[in-house]
Parts: C-alpha cells; structure tokens; sequence
C-alpha cells in the first residue's frame, strides 16, 4: 500500500459522514495493511470472516477500486417502455385540455389518470415522481412570462442602461450630473399581531403569529441615486401626481441635485408620472430635470426596485406593527441606516446583454413562425 492510499483510507476510516459501508471496508483493509488475519479483522470491526475475506481480496486484486458496490440487475421492470412514455405524455399535457378540471397536474393525479385510463392497472405517486425525474420533469412547477410589448422598447431600455454606465446620447456624464431611480411601493400595510412575536430561542426559530387586527395601508415613494446609493423617501397616504410631486420637491430642493446641471429621472409609466404630460410637468417645475421612462412591463430596469425587494426582506417580513405610525418610522430608521453604508448596486447588464437578448427573442419569434406555416394546411390552386 503505498503513502497516498493508506492516507485516502485513513481518512475514510474516520469519516462521520460517510456511508458507514465505506468506512467499514476501509478499516478492513487498513488492518489487513497492518497484518491482522481475516479472523482478528472480524473480531475487531464485529464482522463475518467472508466479509474480510471479501473485500481484503477484492481490495488485493482491484485496488480502490475494488471497494466500490458493482453494479446490480435489480429488480425487473414492473411497467413496460411504452406505458412509461404513456406517463410522460400525459404529464406534459395541460389537465383542461384531457377534461380534468386542474390547473396543474400532481404526481398522485398523474397516478390516479394513469389508472383511470388503463394505462397500467396501477401506479403509485412516487413510481410517478421517479418516471418523471428521468426526464427532469416537473408538472406542479410553472413560470410565467410575458411578450415584450413596447414598439420602442429597444431605444428605451439602452438609454436606460446607458445611464447607469454614466452615458446620455452618447456623451459621458459630467461629475454634476445625476441619475435618479424613482418609484412606488404600494399598500404597505399594518398587521398588529393578536399576540407578540416570540424572538428566536434554542431549538426555536421566531415565532409569528397568524391573525391580526389591520391599521390601515400607506405607499413609500423613493427615489434612489444610482451612483451614489442614497435614498430619499417619503410616506403618503396614497399614490399619484401629488405625492411624487412631493417626492421630487423633497430631492430637488436638496443638494447636490438642486444646483446640479442634470438630473435623470428614471421611472416606469404608472399614472403618477406617465407619459410625455409628466415629462413636461417636470421639466415645467425644474428646468434641470430629464425625465426618462423605462418600457412598458420593464420595471425591473429600475433599480430602485432593487432597494424595494431590500426594504421588504429586512423591515416588512414579517409584518407586525401596531399602527401606520410605526409603519412609517420604520422605513424612515431603516432609510438613514441604508444610507450610511450603501454601496452602488453592481449593475452587470448592458447594451451588449440587451442586444443579445432581444437577438435570441427574434430567433425564438422566427422558429416559431416557421412551425406555424409548416403545419399550415395548403390552399387549393385553381387549375
């Protein structure tokens, strides 16, 4: 044996998280390495001498290799290729469209179609499960999406990533100048708990709980610099034109954007800032001000929204206030805390991200297509 492999199996003799098989073969052989005969190797692990004999030689003959299970028959297949594949067809089907009223499918209904069908005459849910894994099939699972519906999203998705590479028609952003990620968080509400909440205890994760009594809901406006990751907020009873007029009051009047050259503000189209009507009314308001708005159903090119998905894993989950007053205090404690060690967001996706993206749409668009007219019956031609 030599240095490198009674060192392997020295550590796998030792091992507490190996399979306790492993370990038993490696201590058999470190013993063998060590002179004992197969008898005093059983006495000493508490094992039958064949079982010493066995892996001693195997060991002997194969090396480490011989420790290894060799591979088994098993048992005979109790459901043929083609009822498997009747399974899989089935799981890749929509439940409305074979008349069963499910929104999706599970492994026990997929089990339970499988019989009523007499595709097999019977079949457990977890035969089903390990059909389906072969495949990497997951039925209960569903993402959604969603077409991209702006005409221009293009032009405007890159002047947005333009902005956050400090680019503005082509022409680097001077050191007075800004860029603003501005929206809404909507219905934040107050749940005052029936009980407290229990802090986290040995053994004992905290405890929450279930019902509450509801004080009401308010929306948190915020605007983010993008390069300088500072927030400024503000709470409202609802939203609209008014509240993220005070919300750029709030960052207007400040400095350094009050006496800035420019200041960007990127928003998505929700009513309180839609349109070329917000951009005029804006730059009616503060001459230095560029209103640019992200594509329809892109908020997430918003970075602010970044910060919201923040706010609600650190200071809203789980909800458990006693009234909006808390609510809004919480947000304004937790905004001052942000802003004294926040770093930029390390932004990563690009004009050239963009381009491929939209390139792989138009490709997945074209292949589409051309299904389409392949499957289409042709018309008759006139003689």
């Amino acid at each position: 044996m030599t240095g490198p492999e009674r060192r392997r199996l020295t550590k796998l003799a030792s091992s507490r998280t190996a399979a306790h098989q492993h370990v038993v073969r490696a201590q058999i052989v470190l013993d063998a390495a060590n002179g004992c005969s197969n008898a005093q190797i059983a006495r000493r692990r508490g094992i039958g001498v064949d079982t010493a004999r066995l892996w001693r030689g195997r060991y002997g003959d194969q090396g480490a290799a011989g420790l290894a299970d060799r591979p088994r028959s098993g048992r005979p297949a109790r459901f043929t290729p083609a009822q498997v594949a009747e399974v899989k067809a089935l799981a890749c089907q929509l439940p409305a469209e074979t008349g069963i009223p499910l929104s999706r499918w599970s492994c026990g209904d997929l089990a339970d179609q499988v019989v009523a069908r007499g595709v097999a005459p019977a079949m457990s849910a977890s035969t089903v499960r390990r059909i389906l894994a072969a495949d990497a099939l997951k039925p209960w699972q569903h993402r959604s999406w969603l077409f991209i519906r702006d005409p221009a999203f293009a032009v405007k998705a890159g002047r947005v990533l333009d902005l956050y590479a400090r680019v503005f028609d082509g022409v680097r952003l001077g050191d007075d100048e800004y860029v603003i990620s501005s929206d809404e968080k909507t219905s934040i509400q107050a749940r005052c708990r029936c009980h407290p909440t229990l802090p986290p205890g040995t053994s004992r994760t905290m405890r929450v709980e279930h019902e509450y009594d509801r004080g009401g809901a308010l929306a948190y406006l915020a605007a983010y610099d993008v390069h300088h990751a500072q927030v400024i907020g503000l709470c409202s009873e609802t939203t609209g034109i008014d509240p993220f007029t005070d919300l750029v009051d709030e960052v207007m009047t400040r400095q350094p954007c009050a006496s800035a050259r420019r200041v960007f503000w990127i928003v998505d189209n929700g009513s309180s800032h839609r349109g070329q009507a917000a951009i005029d009314r804006l730059t009616r308001r503060y001459p230095n001000t560029v209103m640019v708005h992200t594509p329809v159903h892109a908020s997430w090119l918003n970075q602010v929204e970044i910060y919201f998905s923040i706010l609600q894993r650190k200071v809203l989950a789980p909800n458990d206030f006693t009234d909006l007053d808390q609510v809004q205090d919480r947000l304004t404690a937790f905004e001052h805390r942000y802003n004294q060690t926040a770093r930029p967001f390390n932004w990563k996706f690009t004009r050239a991200d963009l381009q491929n993206l939209l390139a792989r749409i138009q490709q997945h668009e074209e292949a589409e297509h051309e299904t389409q007219h392949q499957h289409q019956p042709a018309l008759p031609t006139a003689a």
